[in-house]
């Protein structure tokens, strides 16, 4: 009974995730509405195709017509063309191969294992990228099928033809959805939690007892979680960087330059999250050590407001909206000269035990990597030398 109850179970649980899916693609745009509508055109083209290609060609080669059809719709228009020109010239490949072999050398085992070999050889065409063993299955069905005779090749790219027409005409009559401005939210957010975290840091280092272990470790796995998330929202700007391109919809945010500096800004992210880390490292270190204690309260102060200005400078990178280009040179700028001031006034300061001295350095160092993380963290506005 217990080996019945597992499958079971596996299948209810299968079947409510499935339920929760498609709930959740009609309660809001995203990722599971894109690929439910992306299935339905799927297999209205197949059936289209097939239905076309059953009409008006051979029996032989009817089944291209569907199979050209799904391999159209690609989750964005820009791939489903690549991917249909792709398998365009390895479908004509293959059948010059067939042809050709079958004209000159016969029908004949033989050189039906020559034929493989050519066309595996001929698959690893770079440019045929993933398409490139359709050259082997084009050729195959040229050669068995079709005996390499030219009007069966002829049909056969007909099918093709009429199997990617069909798959680019429903994405063109119903384009994937853009999400702009939910990716540039997505790296907004990125921002803001790492903001919250300097934040407090800035507070904490300008008490007398300092932060807490306690409140390390916090900043620490809040940093370790930007730094595991910010490769998925870069993947996901990288995506619609690439339904951008040959998209008719226009996009949903204002600027054409949105997705770019996201792109940007996001990969500034994750490595503003690891230099931070190697901020809060060097402050574990310290109060665990108890040099903490010994560094001077002016550096403390002065330190606290080199934070509060490497705050203000992410938040202003993290806007949704545009940057202003002004007001974060500034705010860098402005961090940099408190840097300059407070890494002179330690070296200065010949009452500061070397430890301290060194501690003080480490915690300079990585904020200013930051400040200069945050300034490149843009792209340089169009006509800037």
């Amino acid at each position: 009974m217990a080996v019945t109850r597992g499958p079971a179970r596996r299948m209810y649980a299968a079947a409510q995730e499935a339920v929760a899916y498609v709930r959740r693609s009609f309660e809001s745009p995203g990722t599971e509405r894109d690929d439910l509508i992306r299935q339905a055109k799927t297999v209205v083209a197949a059936m289209v195709a097939w239905a076309l290609a059953h009409r008006l060609l051979p029996p032989t080669v009817t089944t291209f017509a569907p199979f050209t059809a799904i391999l159209a719709l690609q989750a964005t228009l820009y791939r489903s063309v690549r991917e249909c020109v792709r398998y365009l010239g390895a479908m004509v490949l293959g059948a010059a191969l067939a042809a050709g072999l079958a004209a000159g050398l016969g029908i004949h085992a033989w050189s039906f294992g020559l034929l493989a070999l050519l066309a595996l050889v001929t698959g690893r065409v770079r440019h045929l990228g993933s398409q490139g063993l359709q050259v082997a299955v084009v050729g195959f069905f040229a050669f068995t099928s079709g005996h390499g005779r030219i009007d069966y090749i002829g049909h056969l790219a007909g099918s093709v033809s009429l199997g990617a027409l069909c798959g680019l005409s429903a994405h063109l009559l119903l384009a994937p959805a853009r999400h702009v401005r939910h990716r540039q939210q997505a790296v907004a957010d990125l921002y803001e939690r790492l903001r919250e975290v300097v934040t407090e840091l800035a507070a904490a280092a300008g008490t007398d007892d300092g932060p807490t272990g306690e409140q390390v470790g916090r900043w620490w796995h809040a940093c370790d979680r930007v730094a595991a998330d910010a490769p998925h929202v870069q993947a996901s700007v990288d995506a619609e960087a690439e339904n951008s391109r040959l998209n008719p919809r226009r996009p949903d945010g204002r600027d054409a330059d949105v997705l770019p500096r996201a792109q940007e800004a996001g990969q500034a992210a994750g490595r503003s999250a690891a230099h931070l880390r190697s901020l809060l490292r060097s402050l574990a270190y310290s109060v665990d050590s108890g040099h903490y204690s010994r560094v001077p309260r002016r550096f403390l102060s002065g330190y606290g407001a080199l934070l509060n200005t490497v705050a203000a400078a992410m938040e202003e990178v993290g806007r949704p909206a545009r940057t202003d280009r002004r007001e974060l040179d500034a705010l860098v700028e402005e961090g940099l000269t408190l840097h300059e001031d407070l890494e002179y006034e330690v070296q200065q300061d010949t009452a500061v035990p070397a430890p301290v001295r060194t501690l003080c350095g480490a915690l300079l160092t990585d904020a200013g990597r930051l400040l200069h993380e945050l300034r490149g963290a843009l792209p340089e506005p169009a006509g800037t030398p």
